[in-house]
């Protein structure tokens, strides 16, 4: 083996080994280079991506207030009124009561002058005198002819006759009889009464005036008012919860601080078509006579719980054809136009009663191009601050 040539053959690992560390670092700085710079590409092209997508201000739906404790407008009326009218024509004589006097049940209130009544009473009265008269006479001829009869001192024809004769005048009698007991119950209402406890609230008439039987003219108006009515309309949202024997509150502004406590007698058990509303009869305790009737009032349901409805910024609504909408951004990012049902309109904010949920993101100031499947960049509204005591809103 020659020498040299084993003395030369070491180096050429040394040599391979060398370039080898040189490529990796050649790479390795390649590298270095080139992987920040893609990075950096990759992020601006996601930026760039994104802010080309429209932005758009989303707000989330708000429970609105209860209906429970919301003042209803409601009618104050008497636990009884009636309008007092004549049932004997005459002309008034003489009334005995006055606006605003207290009176019993059976009280007089008025008396009438009928003289035609009168003369067409006594007229009657002595009609039934006749017919009595005639009768006692036919009742004398019937039993003697049925009498005669016996010995066949007369035939049974003229019998027959002086029997149905009798009957005929029996049935004038009662005829009679009945027109008298007709007449005395009118003269009877020439005396006018209270027919239950109450105020008088008007009277109509002054003496001599001229009184029509059944005219369209009332004497009086009679109302009891120890107990009164209240009637309010229950909006249909809060129907569901007012039941009979419920308690509620009754506020009357011109006496402002009290309450006046009531109870719901009855319901109309069925929504009226034109408001939407529940008819409502409360019963209220008036006999200290702080409340007048016929006044304009408020109740509250304190016990009432009503659904408390989504409420949203009036500015996300869409009109369209369909109807109201709003667009709902999901979390991809895109665009869901919503057919929602509306309820009361607060001015600023509107009830939502359908088609949102809380946790849905609605658009704020769509725009009228928007559509299902449009890709928006979210971002959601700044919460009002609070005012502070003293700074002005």
């Amino acid at each position: 083996m020659n020498p040299e040539t084993s003395n030369s053959t070491p180096p050429a690992p040394r040599l391979s080994r060398a370039a080898l560390v040189a490529v990796v670092l050649i790479v390795l700085a390649v590298l270095a280079g080139l992987v920040p710079r893609l990075l950096h590409r990759s992020a601006l092209a996601a930026e760039t991506r994104e802010l080309a997508l429209p932005s758009v201000t989303v707000v989330s739906p708000m429970p609105g207030k209860p209906s429970a404790g919301m003042p209803l407008p409601a009618e104050v009326s008497p636990w009884i009124e009636a309008p007092i009218y004549a049932r004997a024509s005459g002309y008034l004589k003489r009334w005995l009561v006055d606006l605003g006097a207290r009176v019993e049940a059976g009280q007089l209130l008025a008396e009438i002058e009928t003289p035609e009544l009168d003369q067409e009473l006594d007229r009657s009265r002595y009609q039934l005198a006749e017919s009595e008269a005639t009768l006692a006479l036919a009742e004398t001829t019937s039993d003697r002819y049925t009498d005669l009869l016996k010995t066949a001192s007369v035939g049974e024809q003229e019998t027959a006759e002086k029997q149905a004769d009798f009957a005929l005048k029996t049935a004038t009698v009662q005829a009679a009889r009945a027109n008298v007991r007709r007449l005395e119950q009118l003269q009877s209402f020439a005396r006018v009464t209270a027919p239950f406890a109450g105020v008088i609230t008007a009277r109509d008439v002054n003496v001599g005036d001229l009184i029509a039987a059944g005219g369209s003219k009332q004497l009086f108006r009679l109302a009891q008012t120890d107990k009164l009515r209240v009637f309010v309309r229950v909006p249909q949202t809060l129907a569901l919860a007012i039941t009979t024997g419920q308690t509620a509150e009754l506020l009357i502004p011109e006496r402002p601080g009290q309450v006046f406590k009531g109870q719901v007698a009855r319901t109309a058990g069925a929504i009226s078509p034109d408001s939407r509303t529940l008819l409502t009869e409360l019963e209220v305790d008036n006999a200290r006579g702080e409340i007048l009737a016929g006044s304009y009032g408020q109740v509250e349901f304190a016990e009432a719980k009503g659904p408390s409805p989504l409420t949203l910024p009036g500015n996300v609504l869409l009109f369209r054809a369909e109807g109201p909408q709003v667009g709902v951004v999901q979390p991809d990012g895109k665009v869901e136009l919503r057919n929602v049902k509306l309820g009361r309109d607060f001015g600023a904010t509107v009830e939502i009663l359908g088609g949102v949920s809380p946790t849905n993101q609605v658009i704020l100031n769509p725009s009228d191009s928007l559509a299902t499947g449009d890709m928006v960049r979210a971002a959601t509204a700044a919460k009002p601050e609070t005012a502070k005591p003293g700074t002005a809103k």
